[in-house]
């Protein structure tokens, strides 16, 4: 391998698990489970909605990396310091929701402790996991969840999406999407995989709350961490190199 692959290949590997640690799909499929356990349905439909839930997870996810890399692609190929600038922009939009996550990705309120998002839309996330009762439903609502968190997962696809774009060809740029998208898609598997040998969705839950501050300081860690070992590669990298490498 190269050294652009190589560095490609660890941006996309570390952006994939910035994005899974984020926490709204997660709480929604854990919702999904608890409610349809609690309906008392069989293990079989449990199964079938979590994977519902997974295969929109991955559907959106794939299609909104794929037009970021497509559009990105577009605008990097315009001038020769386009990649920079990109990158330079990209750097500042992780810094940014490093520290934002890291303030109010959690907020407080009478019933505890919730995540950010506005209470609308945390209210249709809720009734829409306990009244889900098909697989296509399933599939919605995973979409929904990863289209309400778009605002702080979209900065770690940008990054990753400026690193399939340097990949050498279109084998190792679709390698690269599949390889963003399976990853980002780890901690949800990993619940549904719990969730399935038959442990309870109120003690993945239980264990979400005691761990949340670790949780946050993760993510936001890992976005700063990320911005600069962005910046080294991508700016300073090019603008010593002259060029892409």
């Amino acid at each position: 391998m190269t050294p652009i692959i190589i560095s490609s290949l660890a941006i996309i590997i570390f952006s994939a698990l910035i994005h899974a640690s984020f926490q709204l799909s997660i709480s929604v499929l854990t919702l999904l489970s608890g409610h349809s356990l609690g309906r008392k349905s069989s293990q079989t439909r449990v199964l079938k909605l979590t994977n519902g839930f997974l295969f929109g997870v991955l559907v959106i996810t794939g299609l909104i990396l794929t037009a970021i890399v497509y559009y990105m692609s577009i605008i990097i190929n315009q001038t020769d310091s386009s990649e920079q600038l990109a990158a330079t922009i990209i750097c500042g939009a992780l810094i940014s929701l490093g520290i934002a996550t890291l303030v109010f990705y959690y907020q407080q309120n009478k019933t505890g402790t919730a995540l950010w998002l506005p209470r609308s839309m945390a209210e249709y996330l809720t009734k829409r996991a306990s009244a889900t009762k098909h697989t296509a439903e399933a599939f919605s609502l995973g979409v929904t969840s990863v289209l309400a968190e778009i605002l702080f997962i979209i900065a770690p696809m940008a990054a990753a999406s400026l690193a399939i774009i340097t990949l050498p060809d279109t084998t190792w740029q679709i390698i690269g999407i599949a390889l963003y998208t399976l990853l980002s898609m780890l901690s949800l598997v990993i619940v549904a995989t719990l969730v399935g040998g038959g442990h309870s969705p109120a003690k993945l839950q239980k264990w979400r709350e005691q761990n949340k501050k670790f949780l946050q300081f993760s993510a936001g860690a890992g976005l700063l961490v990320l911005a600069l070992f962005l910046f080294a590669d991508r700016v300073v990298g090019v603008v010593s190199y002259g060029g892409l490498w």
